[in-house]
């Protein structure tokens, strides 16, 4: 009986421990500069059971000069979007992460991401290895896909910094 006691009591103490803990993959990520539309901060947040991400900042937010679409010094907006209704949403505050949840330590699969550059939906998984996040997207099955390495920008400081 003091064992099972011991067990309760113990397991009573911890929950509270482990209800509190930061989610590792919630926050503030940076893309590559070598990404095609540039470098970008993309905010992580829970949606219900699962997790989407927004683009928050830029370090190209308007198109430059000799734009191919004739768009030069203007916001960059979903202009590649297959549905011609959601060509003119702003680019800045787009969801382009949702669906994921939770699959293992430090995993997340079941996602989608969106890339404004090519106005695709692709399948994707993540992997969180400390302070870096593997992102996959892919067509199909993982094999048919590309690997990007987003960074952590550290607590505190403001997207574009």
């Amino acid at each position: 009986m003091r064992i099972v006691m011991l067990v309760v009591v113990s397991l009573a103490l911890a929950m509270p421990l482990s209800a509190g803990e930061a989610d590792p993959l919630l926050g503030l990520w940076a893309t590559p500069a070598e990404d095609e539309g540039g470098q970008a901060h993309v905010e992580i947040v829970r949606k219900g059971d699962g997790y989407s991400g927004r683009l928050v900042w830029l370090v190209e937010p308007v198109y430059g000069t000799g734009d191919k679409k004739g768009m030069d010094g203007q916001a960059k907006i979903d202009r590649e979007n297959p549905d011609p209704a959601l060509r003119s949403r702003p680019t800045l505050g787009l969801v382009i992460l949702e669906g994921f949840v939770r699959s293992g330590t430090n995993k997340w699969t079941e996602g989608t991401i969106y890339d404004p550059n090519d106005g695709k939906t692709y399948r994707c998984k993540m992997h969180l290895k400390g302070e870096r996040l593997k992102v996959r997207g892919y067509i199909g099955i993982s094999l048919f896909g590309r690997n990007t390495v987003w960074t952590r920008v550290p607590a505190g400081t403001p997207a574009g910094k």
